[in-house]
């Protein structure tokens, strides 16, 4: 009789170190899949906005499409259309940059 209560603890103890194993393996697999990529679009979105500069053609996230005329701390004043109609936004608001940048020349590694 006693040897099967210690069958049956040892039993349940590995089913849960099985349990743990399983729920890490899903945590893992939730940060690499999910978690780390959406980590490295918003890293690349704020150097985006960060890198604005006065000239530069942008896209808003409401689809507005402006030219930026002035920078401020968290602000922006963009020209819009033919007729020069001037808005103010947040620089949180741009969503993307469509104005061409040169690339840096790749080193030659010989």
């Amino acid at each position: 009789m006693n040897f099967s209560l210690l069958t049956a603890a040892a039993g349940d103890t590995a089913n849960m170190v099985s349990m743990f194993v399983s729920l890490g393996l899903i945590v893992v697999v939730f940060y690499f899949f999910i978690l780390r990529p959406q980590q490295k679009r918003e890293k690349a979105s704020q150097k985006m906005r960060s890198s604005l500069e006065v000239g530069d053609d942008i896209i808003t996230i409401g689809g507005i499409v402006g030219t930026i005329v002035s920078i401020k701390e968290d602000t922006l004043v963009i020209e819009t259309s033919g007729d020069r109609n001037k808005m103010r936004i947040a620089r949180w608001a741009v969503q993307q940059n469509t104005t061409p940048k040169e690339e840096e020349p790749a080193k030659n590694s010989k």
